[in-house]
């Protein structure tokens, strides 16, 4: 996960002004918080884990900040969420998503309520589930798979993803993560954005087991035509006719075992950007999948102009990220990101080179990345993913939550876990909602100092991410060239 604080700003109410902080997950907007919220989430996190479990907190100041001591809090407490959330045990205890869930509610200011959220299979069909409004992934998770009546040992191959949909144009934005309401974040991302289901893993051979089961081969079936018929999947003129035929006898797993045979089968594919390679300032369109990171030189879908990075050959990678243009973005919203991937790559025997992206799917990508790593590592160890799904978090009964204002209260670890089972199929659209997250012009103020970054993306603070090393990186010997 990518954790970054990349402005601030200056809220005023009735009685006094403070300085609060916008938390971004994975490149999105996630929630606004006050130093003193975070130092609450520190105190209980060390009491909870030890504090030589911790990296340091910003100290407090007995004075008001100036702006360049509150740039300064700003990186340090970037720099301190950030460290928390790479320690495994931490980023999936129930203080720590229980604060993030909880700060979501507060930001977008939402009551709990029984609501219908609407799930997508990717063909498109959609399932509606009755469950609270402050349903974690996994929750909601859990309806879709009883209404489905998917096998609890298989739920950890699927995973739901925040999609935009416009003209029949389909962009993946995020794999949504269970510190978040489904509800809440749907509904901060805006109009045309939309929650489907996508399974979770990159090696198709897990799907030797997953084609026996009746409901994973429908949920894989359903993927496979819709990537197939997007471009996603490429598949010439004599494969396309034999799959249609298949298609046409309702022969779900004979089309599956075709489809795993043809190019892309499984990647994501990501929207058109710029990239360093093999020119600068090359446009490219990327999918992943599998072990690679592919770059499709030009436009056309039959082209092999392609160039194959695989994941074993990449030393290490970072994300860089910086605000946009001031006048590119709105006093009443969160400052809007820019976002560049840069990786090392081993492109022969002793020659390393980096190479960069630039595309607001960069995080997407990091992310990808890592999925594929983890898997990676965890076949070498014979580890089966629903075995790292079971992986138990730390649970306790209630923490406390202090909300802006400073009043605390008891939050139980049930939190975003209520759920109905009751469930509606249906094939027509959603409405489409207006709400977004906005702010009063006279409330709220930026204050960030602007900086240059690197690469001659202006007008912005870079909240650069340490270096991911690879930990599946393999070297090429002689007997590769």
């Amino acid at each position: 996960m990518h954790f970054s604080i990349p402005d601030t700003l200056e809220v005023k109410d009735d009685n006094s002004s403070y300085i609060a902080y916008n938390l971004h997950v994975n490149g999105a907007f996630h929630c606004t918080v006050r130093y003193r919220q975070l130092y609450n989430l520190y105190d209980q996190l060390r009491r909870e884990f030890g504090p030589n479990s911790l990296p340091p907190f910003p100290p407090k100041k007995l004075l008001p900040l100036t702006p360049s001591q509150t740039e300064e809090r700003r990186a340090q407490l970037e720099k301190f969420v950030q460290l928390v959330s790479q320690d495994q045990r931490i980023s999936t205890s129930d203080v720590f998503t229980g604060f993030l869930l909880s700060a979501q509610q507060e930001t977008q200011n939402a009551k709990e309520e029984v609501i219908s959220l609407d799930i997508h299979l990717m063909n498109w069909q959609k399932i509606t589930v009755r469950v609270s409004s402050l349903a974690r992934i996994s929750t909601v998770m859990e309806a879709v798979c009883n209404f489905l009546k998917l096998d609890e040992k298989y739920v950890s191959y699927f995973c739901i993803y925040l999609v935009s949909k416009c003209n029949n144009e389909l962009s993946v934005e995020r794999r949504l993560q269970d510190f978040e309401s489904a509800y809440l974040s749907l509904k901060s991302a805006g109009v045309n954005h939309f929650l489907v289901i996508r399974k979770s893993y990159w090696d198709s051979s897990y799907e030797e087991e997953l084609l026996e089961d009746k409901v994973c081969l429908n949920l894989l079936y359903v993927q496979a035509v819709s990537d197939i018929e997007r471009g996603w999947t490429r598949a010439d003129g004599e494969s396309r006719r034999k799959l249609v035929a298949l298609q046409a006898r309702g022969s779900k797993k004979e089309y599956l075992q075709r489809a795993r045979n043809l190019k892309f089968y499984g990647h994501i594919q990501f929207c058109s950007c710029i990239c360093d390679y093999p020119q600068p300032n090359t446009t490219v369109t990327i999918s992943a999948g599998g072990r690679d990171l592919v770059f499709h030189l030009d436009s056309d879908p039959a082209s092999e102009n392609k160039a194959c990075f695989r994941v074993t050959r990449i030393k290490c990678w970072r994300i860089t990220t910086s605000l946009s243009d001031s006048t590119e973005s709105s006093h009443a919203s969160p400052a809007k990101l820019k976002l560049e991937l840069s990786f090392e790559y081993l492109m022969s025997k002793d020659h390393l080179r980096w190479i960069c992206i630039r595309s607001d799917q960069a995080i997407l990508m990091s992310v990808c990345l890592q999925g594929m790593v983890d898997e990676l590592l965890s076949k070498r160890h014979g580890v089966k993913n629903e075995e790292k799904s079971s992986e138990k978090t730390s649970r306790r009964g209630s923490w406390n939550y202090m909300k802006r204002d400073g009043s605390s209260h008891q939050i139980s670890s049930n939190i975003g876990r209520s759920v109905s089972t009751d469930g509606i199929v249906q094939n027509a659209n959603r409405e489409e909602s207006n709400n977004i997250i906005g702010r009063s012009k006279g409330q709220v103020r930026k204050i960030t100092e602007k900086f240059s970054s690197k690469h001659g993306i202006k007008n912005g603070p870079t909240s650069p991410k340490p270096l991911v090393e690879n930990d599946a990186f393999e070297g090429i010997g002689d007997d590769d060239l």
